[in-house]
């Protein structure tokens, strides 16, 4: 094998992360979610799946090959923990949609819901869009530390509230690389 075409080694694990959701998991509940997508999509005229940057790049990538309807894609950036590991409750649009979801079929794409407040201000700054319909999956929710509920139509797992990286989420910019999910030790 070539050094381009060598498999690049998992990426350093560090002593104070703890394997909470295996690369395997991901992947078959991800197929799952897909599948579930493309059915209840299957008719729809517009998709427009909007991914939440910067976490959810990996799962986004992942979820969208696995949607087998037509569709469009766009990002979305909001800050609410800049580099704390507790999201501040103050959402910041940082990188706006460049197209307009009037009369889509929208699908919020999220890595993880928390409190839930991130997600309620999104839902409401899109309605004020006129979409077709707005719906949400995210792989994660932390329910035990939700401040206000949101409805989550496709939900990858129900995790404790622990700060967890890996899989496009980080702690302070580092360990989205990670190709499992995990706990940061003593977040528990």
């Amino acid at each position: 094998m070539s050094k381009s075409t060598a498999p690049r080694p998992l990426p350093r694990l560090s002593s104070n992360i703890e394997v909470l959701l295996s690369r395997d998991q991901l992947a078959t509940r991800i197929a799952e979610l897909g599948a579930e997508i493309s059915q209840d999509y299957a008719h729809s005229p517009s998709l427009c799946v909007v991914g939440i940057l910067k976490g959810c790049f990996v799962f986004y990538a992942d979820l969208v090959r696995h949607i087998d309807v037509p569709l469009t894609t766009q990002f979305i950036g909001i800050s609410s923990y800049g580099q704390a590991t507790e999201s501040s409750g103050v959402v910041q649009i940082t990188s706006d949609l460049t197209e307009s979801i009037e009369g889509e079929d929208v699908l919020i794409v999220e890595d993880i819901i928390d409190t839930g407040l991130t997600m309620r201000y999104l839902i409401d700054n899109f309605a004020t869009r006129r979409p077709r319909s707005v719906k949400v999956c995210s792989l994660l929710e932390k329910p035990d530390n939700a401040k206000i509920q949101v409805q989550i139509d496709y939900l990858g797992f129900r995790i404790p509230n622990a700060f967890v990286v890996g899989y496009g989420l980080d702690l302070a910019g580092r360990f989205r690389n990670l190709p499992y999910i995990g706990v940061v030790d003593g977040s528990a």
